[in-house]
């Protein structure tokens, strides 16, 4: 069979892990690239061997040698792309968030069901080995009923600056970037019950801190230390129909200890730590019973995950699968963002039933 030529469109630092786990897929060729920077599009084409590079998205949709994309843009592109996508007939991988508001998601959906073309939203935590491992279990019944989750990501310095910082461009801060994963993994192994309200904040107290010396972290390439326009951290409890109900939080800079996350499910049966790494609290015999699997990675592995997304992301290519990330799961983590950022905004709850 011939192999799957893809593109990928946006070449900043996520798309490293596209394209690696493209070039390690036996059936895909990276076809082409694309990025406005007409630099950095010429040397990712040379350095994965791509035929072509373009640095307008429509001429590489225009393309018809390509059948799939990864979008790795900012993320007030990520509608206005996908859509231009599947209208041209591409399947679409596109990163996390999958835009920046429900109503592009609901336009992104049209264009989804217009087109029968697959679309599948960047959730790659839940392709993690200690996700699938943990899912199982709960398909199982081994932890009952889950009633309630909790997950933090806490960066006591990790401002990256560049556009993850501009609202325009990002549509916020720690709770679209980092806070996206977790719910999304708590939200997905509780069975993704249907919402009903959210009591959400979001602080604007400390700044970028680009003052603090001695402490280094990772910046956007395009990091600016005078640009800084989204929330330092947000928390909320997320309710849903069922009478379970979810508390996060996350932050980019906090006056915290040290970096920490924590992700964790609880079940009439039993509980689990998903991060920092998988155990499973159980009991038997009268008897509390703490487990540990014995698997390669007990937390996230960012190369193995990855690639696990790639791989059935080319399986729903070649029609083989129905993906486990449609479009209408990137509809609900958009309504829990921005319902999070609304309860924010008005300071109180909102009902999204």
């Amino acid at each position: 069979m011939a192999k799957i030529k893809v593109g990928i469109i946006g070449l900043g630092s996520i798309s490293e892990m596209h394209l690696a786990s493209y070039e390690n897929h036996q059936d895909v060729e990276i076809y082409a690239v694309c990025d406005i920077n007409e630099e950095r599009a010429r040397e990712k084409a040379g350095k994965h061997h791509a035929k072509k590079f373009y640095t307008n998205y429509y001429d590489l949709l225009r393309d018809s040698e390509i059948e799939a994309v990864s979008i790795c843009t900012w993320n007030n592109t990520h509608a206005e792309i996908s859509i231009a996508a599947l209208d041209a007939g591409k399947h679409v991988l596109i990163e996390k968030p999958l835009c920046k508001t429900v109503e592009e998601a609901l336009n992104i959906q049209k264009a989804v069901k217009r087109s029968e073309q697959t679309l599948q939203v960047g959730f790659v935590r839940r392709f993690g080995t200690n996700t699938q491992v943990l899912k199982r279990f709960i398909d199982s019944g081994d932890i009952g009923d889950i009633y309630y989750a909790k997950a933090s990501c806490i960066r006591a310095l990790g401002n990256p600056g560049g556009w993850f910082a501009d609202k325009e461009r990002s549509g916020g801060g720690p709770l679209i970037d980092l806070g996206v994963h977790v719910i999304d993994m708590c939200w997905y192994l509780m069975g993704k019950p249907k919402l009903q309200s959210i009591s959400g904040n979001a602080y604007h107290k400390l700044g970028n801190r680009s003052n603090i010396e001695n402490k280094s972290y990772y910046k956007a390439a395009d990091y600016d230390p005078y640009k800084n326009t989204v929330e330092d951290m947000a928390n909320a409890v997320i309710r849903f129909e069922n009478g379970a109900s979810l508390m996060v939080d996350v932050s980019f800079t906090l006056h915290a200890r040290e970096d920490k996350i924590a992700v964790s499910v609880f079940g009439d049966k039993g509980g689990a730590e998903i991060e920092p790494e998988l155990q499973l609290i159980t009991e038997k015999n009268n008897t509390i019973l703490n487990t540990t699997p014995q698997i390669d990675a007990l937390t996230f592995d960012f190369k193995t995950g990855f690639q696990h997304e790639i791989d059935h992301f080319i399986s729903c290519v070649k029609g083989e699968r129905e993906t486990l990330c449609p479009v209408e799961d990137g509809i609900e983590m958009m309504r829990i963002l921005t319902g999070i950022y609304e309860s924010s905004e008005k300071r109180e709850e909102v009902r999204l039933d």
